[in-house]
């Protein structure tokens, strides 16, 4: 059962038209939450997961859910199959809501979203071919429409010369390509990702990166991942929503949640990003000038306002005086520029309050982080 002929049998309401008229975003949503709370009963009482859940994912982006362990991510992209029935509050899968779909209408349900996990969830006794081709059998689709649907996404994962191969005889990028062709057997118009990256080196987890941006842009597919790894978010995502106790605390492009995090919670997560000053270069540094001829050393923060990097030479003849650029870079995310800089000014006839000032063209955040020894 299709989640359109549910949606006529359940007869179900429009979403609030004045809500839609002023954010028609949430009238093309993919999957929206409205309220969304979820609560597990715990050994000292109620334990609320999640919390007044509002969200908006739409049609063939990849949405990253970010926090910290006990945040909610797992609970939260579990309501969207309805493996997790949220205590309160509504999902809507295409302005449907899924909340009362029967155990018929989750079945068609499930079949149009797809999942991978951390661990792979693999049959170890079943070979390649057999691990993919399962969900199929279940359905009971007829043989040869397995076979051809089994060749094709073996194909697309780059399996097709490992049909016969046992899980045990695989590498953990090989085992996540068989978990990732295994969820698209039904042709899902969702892939939701539980940690799919975790348990790989850096170079596996690139490489699965890859395939999961070629199958979004070729196949159209929403996905939504959730991981505790912010370089996939960076490397991957088109929006992020960062969880805490249960709430969002800050969601938009990533771009803008990496190259300016507002709450505590996502500074924290992000900080393995940031761009810290090296321990031998802090030891440089001082707070006060020693002497009149102490370097003023600036911070310089681009936020992804700018979608150029900075022109250095024309930075570098603003401040005048001698310059050295200690330490630093940036980076492209979303064609936006983010990172930080950090420079040395010496020999100019401007002070640092000066000098901070003139480099405020150039970057989105200037700051005086001390002078020179």
């Amino acid at each position: 059962m299709s989640v359109a002929i549910a949606r006529v049998q359940l007869n179900e309401p429009p979403p609030n038209a004045t809500q839609t008229e002023l954010h028609p975003e949430l009238s093309r949503a993919h999957v929206r939450f409205i309220g969304v709370g979820k609560t597990y009963d715990g050994r000292q009482g109620p334990v609320a997961a999640l919390k007044g859940i509002d969200l908006a994912i739409q049609h063939g982006e990849i949405f990253g859910i970010i926090g910290r362990s006990g945040a909610g991510k797992s609970s939260l992209i579990r309501t969207i199959n309805r493996l997790e029935q949220p205590s309160s509050g509504r999902v809507l899968i295409e302005q449907t809501d899924i909340n009362s779909f029967d155990e018929n209408a989750l079945v068609g349900l499930r079949r149009q979203i797809g999942m991978i996990f951390q661990h792979f969830n693999l049959m170890s006794a079943k070979t390649v071919w057999q691990n993919v081709e399962l969900p199929l059998k279940v359905a009971g689709v007829p043989k040869l429409q397995r076979e051809q649907k089994v060749r094709e996404l073996l194909e697309l994962v780059g399996l097709q010369g490992k049909h016969g191969a046992y899980p045990a005889q695989l590498s953990g990028g090989q085992k996540q390509r068989v978990g990732i062709a295994r969820a698209l057997v039904h042709n899902p118009a969702i892939l939701l990702c539980d940690e799919a990256t975790s348990a790989l080196d850096p170079e596996t987890t690139q490489s699965i990166l890859g395939l999961l941006r070629e199958i979004n842009q070729r196949l159209g597919l929403t996905i939504i991942l959730i991981t505790h790894e912010m370089a996939v978010i960076r490397d991957l995502c088109h929006r992020v929503v960062v969880l805490e106790q249960g709430h969002i605390v800050e969601q938009g492009p990533v771009w803008q949640v990496f190259g300016d995090p507002q709450h505590d919670v996502s500074k924290t997560l992000l900080a393995p990003l940031q761009d810290t000053v090296p321990p031998a270069l802090q030891s440089r540094i001082t707070a006060q000038p020693l002497s009149a001829q102490s370097s003023v050393i600036l911070r310089l923060r681009f936020t992804g306002q700018h979608a150029q990097a900075p022109d250095l030479g024309a930075l570098f003849s603003a401040l005048g005086g001698q310059v050295h650029l200690l330490h630093g870079g940036v980076e492209h995310i979303q064609g936006h520029a983010l990172g930080q800089l950090l420079v040395s000014v010496s020999n100019s006839s401007l002070g640092a309050e000066a000098l901070r000032k003139r480099a405020q063209p150039w970057a989105q955040q200037v700051e005086v982080v001390g002078y020179g020894i």
